[in-house]
């Protein structure tokens, strides 16, 4: 008997086996941008920041724009510039700025920033100096209730004013106000009723300062699903492209599936300690699998007892802490060879668990879930 086949006969066999694979689905987007688009008569920005919520900025913005979404949103001026170069031409706003404002680069790339301070717009005057032709098309950002940003109502006055004279001096073109819901997942309009007043009383501001018709743009996911009274000019659409819906009342379609083979399978004996610790321990003989997906790869520490996988058509527990890179799997009385692809999460229903399980799982919301798979993971668009 041969104990050790040839590397070329294991080759032929497979032993190399298809990684953790996060497969993006571009029909799920443009399926969520129509769920949006027959809720609203508003234009649809698609804010594909964190990566497209983890599902790859340039494959979400390509879909969102194909099905209807008339410009992009992200963090930052050089998120803007790599949709650039991936060659999207609609109007991108870059609004959170954590590195500050490279105007150059934004006067280059065609980026329109947001401010929300006298501070930032003097400094971004300042700076657009010879670059304005007619300018960076700039979003005065107000605070409408959030107090995390957007200039604060007792300084609109001033604060629209300078904007006035940077866009009369042709520095800038102010193009839009925007703001924030703070309590939009409640979807209750009656939430909302704080919010819209101050935009409104925002844009009159604008206007006594001299500005005529500006673009205004409050609501976010859960205001564009569920209250038209938010939707002003344009909603800005982030995690429901994806398939959330922080207010959980419209079922919008998952966008990604994630996928690893088992790596390892035994048999384990009544009272066997599973993982680091051994916090969880056998009840019954049974067979564990190994899947190398880890707390690295964005697998969630804490889980509940209930947290599973789904292999072979069936929902199999996750037991045992999560390690840095496997996750231990119970089958019980199957026995999964070398190589068995489980589904982790995905938008297939049935046995396969959502990234909404997966979040009541972990205590968080399903926006970490997405976001948090990391780059060991393989991606692929289906």
């Amino acid at each position: 008997m041969t104990l050790f086949r040839s590397a070329s006969a294991m080759t032929a066999a497979g032993s190399r086996l298809d990684g953790p694979t996060l497969q993006v689905l571009p029909v799920a987007v443009a399926a969520n941008i129509r769920r949006v688009q027959a809720r609203t008569d508003a234009r649809i920005m698609a804010v594909v920041k964190a990566d497209g919520y983890g599902h790859g900025a340039v494959t979400v913005a390509r879909a969102a724009v194909a099905a209807g979404a008339e410009q992009l949103g992200v963090t930052d001026i050089a998120e803007g510039s790599a949709l650039r170069a991936a060659g999207l031409t609609v109007p991108i706003l870059a609004w959170l700025h954590p590195s500050g404002i490279d105007a150059a680069r934004a006067a280059a790339d065609r980026i329109d920033v947001a401010v929300g301070s006298i501070d930032e717009l003097r400094q971004l005057i300042v700076d657009a100096g010879p670059l304005g032709d007619p300018g960076i098309r700039v979003h005065l950002g107000v605070d409408t209730g959030m107090a995390r940003g957007g200039c604060p109502s007792e300084q609109w006055d001033d604060f629209f004013r300078l904007a006035r004279a940077g866009h009369g001096l042709g520095r800038i073109e102010v193009v839009a106000i925007m703001g924030h819901l703070p309590l939009a997942d409640h979807a209750d309009p009656v939430h909302n009723a704080a919010a819209v007043s101050r935009m409104n009383a925002a844009r009159a501001a604008a206007r006594a300062a001299g500005f005529g018709r500006l673009l205004v743009h409050l609501a976010a996911t859960s205001g564009a699903l569920t209250d038209r009274a938010t939707h002003f000019g344009l909603v800005r659409i982030g995690a429901g492209l994806v398939g959330i819906d922080p207010s959980g009342t419209v079922a919008l379609s998952g966008a990604s599936r994630l996928t690893a083979p088992i790596v390892h399978t035994s048999l384990a004996p009544k009272g066997t300690p599973v993982g680091y610790g051994g916090i969880h321990v056998t009840d019954r003989e049974t067979h564990l699998s190994v899947i190398g997906l880890g707390y690295a790869d964005g697998i969630p520490r804490g889980l509940s007892a209930n947290a599973a996988v789904e292999i072979g058509g069936r929902r199999h527990r996750i037991v045992g802490r999560v390690s840095m890179d496997q996750i231990v799997i119970d089958t019980g009385a199957e026995a999964f060879p070398h190589g068995t692809i489980a589904t982790v999460f995905g938008p297939d229903g049935g046995a396969v668990p959502s990234i909404h399980e997966w979040a009541d799982w972990a205590a968080t919301i399903p926006h970490t879930i997405v976001t948090g798979i990391g780059p060991r993971v393989k991606r692929s668009i289906a």
